[in-house]
């Protein structure tokens, strides 16, 4: 089995990254490993959802690290770090995955496939050709054990 010290997890706060982040927390539990959430917002000129509601940078930053604060692990022995960066999605979290020598990076993804995925691209799929370290992508809300946690 692979040693895994630190995993990252990309959010863009979509129920499948919340998925996605559940199985993160099994295996940071479970390997007693740091886990580093990341949410990569796009630059200021690109515009975006949460840039046209709210008029600053300091608003926009504020709005997003309440987000990531919003992520909190079942287990309190989770060792969690956050971090909020601005760029290309993939580009930001490759860079981010060699910053914190991520061991595995655990996203949600939307799988889409044929013409869509071609228009708009995949981010899981552009970290996963890239990536140094395993990616493990959570297509699906991750399914429950009777006692509440992620089956793994």
């Amino acid at each position: 089995m692979l040693p895994i010290h630190t995993i990252l997890h990309p959010t863009d706060f979509s129920t499948r990254s919340k998925s996605a982040f559940d199985l993160a927390c099994a295996l940071a539990r479970d390997y007693d490993a740091r886990l580093v959430v990341v949410h990569v917002k796009p630059p200021r000129m690109m515009g975006g959802e949460v840039h046209a509601l709210i008029t600053t940078p300091e608003e926009v930053d504020r709005e997003l690290r309440g987000e990531l604060d919003k992520l909190q692990p079942p287990d309190a022995s989770i060792k969690i770090e956050r971090v909020l960066k601005e760029g290309d999605a993939g580009t930001e979290i490759l860079r981010t995955a060699k910053e914190i020598s991520s061991d595995i990076i655990v996203m949600g993804t939307h799988g889409r496939t044929g013409l869509s995925r071609l228009l708009m691209g995949s981010v899981a799929e552009a970290v996963s050709r890239k990536a140094h370290c395993p990616v493990l992508t959570v297509k699906h809300p991750f399914p429950e054990t009777s006692s509440g946690e992620p089956a793994a």
